[in-house]
Parts: C-alpha cells; structure tokens; sequence
C-alpha cells in the first residue's frame, strides 16, 4: 500500500512565513539605504556638473555669474529687475538652450510663459520625494505674479539674510556682481557656492530668478515675508543662528535636504561634499564667506 504524502503543518508554515518576514525586515533597511547612496551620488554628480559649467562662465567671463541681476535705486534696495538667476545664465554651458530667455525682459514677460515652467534634471535632487510641479509666486498682497519651475539648487549670498543683502553679502552669490576666483581669499576649497533645498521645506525654490515683488511666505508665522533672492539664494546665519543644514528652525531659505545626516555643497574649486548637519555652527558661518580670514581646518 503506498504510504500518504505528508504536507507541512500550519505550525510550520507560520514558522516559515515568520523567518521569510524577519529576513526582509533585516534586508529592507539595506535595500534602502543602497537606494539613498545611489541618489546621494547622483545629486553630487549633478552639482559636480554645475560647477563645471561654473568653471566654464568664469573662464569666458573672468567671474562667476551673478546670483541674479537686477536693477534696484539704492545699495541693497529693493529689485526693480529682471531678475534672472545664476542658472539661467549657467544653461548654456549645460548643453542647454536659452534662445527662449530674453534676458533684458523681466522673467514674468509673457515672451518666457513657457521657459520659465521648464525643470532640468541636472538641478533637482533625485532624493526629493516632493511632486516639484511649478509653484505659483504672489506679492504681498496676494497677487499672484507667475508660475515657476521647481530646482532643488540654490546659490550662497553668504552670512546674513540675502533678503536684506542682496549687494552686500559675504558670499560669492550677490545681485549684479560676478565674484573672481581672485576675490575668494579664503580659498575656493573652503568657501561654499551651490547647496540644496527640499520641496518639504523650502517649497519656493527654483533656478529662474527673484520676480520682482515676489513674497515668500515663511512657515514660522513669527518670522517676516521674504523677499525674492530667497527664491534662488541662501545663507548660513551667524554662528549664534545655529542655522546648519538640516536644521529645525523653519526657515523657508535655509539649507536642508532629504539625505540621512547633511547636505551637499558645491564648493568654489569645483569639488562636491555632504556637509553634516552637525558641523559646528562657528565651521558653517566660515564656509560661507568668500573673504572672512576665518581657520576651516576640516569638515
């Protein structure tokens, strides 16, 4: 007589499923976190192109271009534009076209309805979970002045806020100035130029330019309305700001991002690094400067 097939028990099934479960549980965070070391690498590729294309403007211009270039009445006065950013003059050494940009008509000209809308993969972090769909730019009252491509890049105005310094700044992001590599005496290994911005936290971020008028909202409803460098610009904040990346303060143009730990900087020489959200806060005001005479020892 044939002897009967024996079959697993439901005790044994559960303790299968049980090891299966545990086992994806032990390979799930490793899983993730090649993931995240793939997209951190892909966002440093992406600045290590954008400061190339630095390099490029400042070999054919003899400076780096400006954060934005703007008319104003007086010395760190209000924008009258353009308001072109320093992206939109870095396309086209990024194999990019800008036949669409009329770069002596203001950015909210109809002529750039669609240029203005449009994102390029080299600016955006592949670690931003955000849907980056253009964001709409109001005045303070409400007015709603033009819709603009999200960019997760933003340039270094320096220490204090480039709402209040667009002309004087300490970094080498200003209004209407391109800084030479020869006025960067803290050295280009030590001074910051490029970082980033998530869609979480700085939502009106983009690589066009500050529109005229434009009011940044904060999300601290203690802080003041930002003014438009905010929307291509940051800064450090002094040392007693504690304002380092990644930190819980709720400035809408601080430096934050969506990698475990810190935030990647473009430096002046070209090199890339993930700069911790635990630098010391004296370091991250030093790094911003272009010509602060302070000891950036390591980070």
């Amino acid at each position: 007589m044939p002897s009967a097939r024996r079959g697993f028990t439901l005790v044994e099934l559960l303790v299968v499923i049980a090891i299966i479960g545990l086992l994806v549980g032990l390979l799930l965070p490793a899983v993730q976190s090649a993931r995240e070391a793939g997209r951190r690498s892909q966002c440093q590729n992406n600045l290590r192109q954008v400061g190339l294309s630095m390099q490029q403007f400042h070999d054919a211009h003899r400076a780096f271009p400006p954060g934005f270039q703007s008319k104003a009445d007086t010395k760190d006065g209000p924008s009258l534009g353009p308001g072109w950013g320093w992206a939109a003059y870095l396309l086209a050494h990024m194999e990019e076209s800008t036949t669409q940009i009329d770069f002596r008509k203001p950015i909210t000209d109809p002529v750039h309805e669609q240029v203005r809308l449009r994102q390029f993969p080299v600016l955006l972090c592949p670690s931003d979970p955000g849907d980056r769909l253009p964001f709409k730019v109001s005045d303070e009252h409400g007015t709603v002045l033009t819709q603009l491509a999200f960019a997760n890049y933003v340039g270094v105005g320096g220490t204090y806020e480039v709402s209040a310094f667009p002309d004087t700044g300490t970094g080498v992001m200003l209004r209407n100035r391109g800084i030479r590599i020869a006025e960067i005496t803290d050295g280009t290994s030590k001074t910051l130029m490029v970082g980033e911005r998530s869609s979480r936290k700085s939502p009106q971020t983009t690589w066009v330019g500050a529109v005229t008028d434009a009011a940044v909202q904060p999300f601290n409803p203690a802080y003041e309305v930002e003014e438009p460098p905010v929307l291509i610009l940051t800064n450090t904040g002094t040392a007693a700001d504690n304002r380092v990346p990644n930190n819980d303060l709720d400035h809408v143009e601080d430096s934050n991002s969506e990698h475990p730990a810190g935030v990647n900087y473009l430096l002046c020489d070209g090199s890339v690094r993930l700069i911790a959200e635990t630098v010391d806060p004296n370091l991250w005001q030093a790094l911003g400067t272009r010509a602060g005479n302070e000891v950036t020892e390591a980070y």
